[in-house]
């Protein structure tokens, strides 16, 4: 098989959302997710950024469509509309600004009103490099997170530490979750697509195989 064609195949696609005060990296977090190196030269957010990447979960691939929303107030209009249907988010806050960390109950309201109230999300401390500048400590943020049920870590979109954990946790409870039964793919604005008919056919109710057999004479 090609490159090409196992680029191309995966078993899921899962919509996410990257979100967050303006300057806590969100767009770097990104970019280093996608392209494995730093974006030197982050301007803000304007409206919406967009990338993906196909990922190995839990014996699955997974295809991650990434939607990279600004920061800004002035654009919170624009970017809401993409929240819907969205099945996972990273909310990412910087570590060294104490105002975007006091920002995150309110990103944590629309992302659960507007996207969903069983999105799965992860919190993440960006710019974990920064150490010396800390406004934010871990163990403040590790409550807030248990507080609201979320998913918690530090990250570092300089230097890679933990980014891509930070994806990968997110999608594998959104597969533990699928695999479970609390997350049904075929519902409307889930974020969840299937890549590959058969997985979808391994899910259809086993009350339908022997109504097949009564209708086949073979």
């Amino acid at each position: 098989m090609s490159e090409a064609t196992i680029k191309n195949t995966h078993n899921f696609l899962f919509k996410f959302l990257v979100i967050g005060s303006a300057g806590a990296g969100k767009s770097c977090l990104l970019h280093q997710f996608i392209e494995n190196k730093f974006k030197q030269d982050s301007n803000h957010t304007i409206g919406v950024e967009f990338g993906s990447r196909v990922v190995t979960v839990g014996g699955k691939t997974v295809k991650l469509q990434i939607w990279d929303t600004a920061g800004q107030e002035r654009f919170r209009s624009v970017t809401r509309s993409y929240y819907r249907g969205a099945a996972g988010a990273l909310l990412v806050y910087d570590i060294t600004s104490r105002e975007t960390y006091n920002a995150l109950t309110n990103w944590l309201t629309d992302a659960r009103t507007l996207a969903s109230p069983n999105i799965v999300i992860i919190l993440c401390g960006n710019k974990k490099d920064l150490d010396a500048d800390r406004e934010v400590t871990f163990l403040e943020a590790s409550r807030f997170a248990q507080e609201n049920e979320l998913m918690f870590l530090e990250t570092s979109a300089l230097t890679g530490e933990n980014v891509e954990e930070g994806f990968l946790k997110c999608a594998r409870l959104i597969l533990n979750k699928i695999e479970s039964g609390e997350l049904d793919p075929e519902r409307m604005g889930s974020g969840i697509q299937y890549g590959d008919a058969s997985l979808r056919q391994l899910r259809q109710p086993r009350s339908t195989t022997p109504q097949m057999k009564q209708q086949c004479n073979c």
